[in-house]
């Protein structure tokens, strides 16, 4: 429960930091949001998440990320493909969904 706990957090935590650093939805933004997803969706899987628990998590962190509904839309997609992924590894779903 801890590392769970402590997983959830330090993800929140980079996702809101980087968020507040851009005024709107770069592309750098949008990029570095896909990688946290990533992260996020590895660290969860490999903790035994349910696919709707890690839906949930990581739109919330997109939604509080992303200002644009076109790319949240994207990323909410990119999300639902990363989590239907067998892929577990951060950078191997980095890779397949991340430009």
């Amino acid at each position: 429960m801890k590392k769970t706990l402590l997983a959830a957090v330090s993800v929140s935590v980079a996702a809101f930091a980087f968020a507040n650093t851009k005024p709107s939805d770069s592309s750098e933004l949008i990029n570095q949001q896909c990688k946290i997803s990533a992260e996020a969706v590895s660290i969860l899987k490999d903790l035994r998440y349910g696919n709707t628990s890690i839906r949930k998590d990581v739109s919330t962190l997109i939604n509080a990320s992303l200002k644009t509904p076109e790319n949240r839309d994207l990323a909410q997609k990119t999300l639902n493909l990363m989590v239907d992924d067998k892929t577990t590894d951060a950078r191997g779903l980095e890779g397949k969904y991340c430009s």
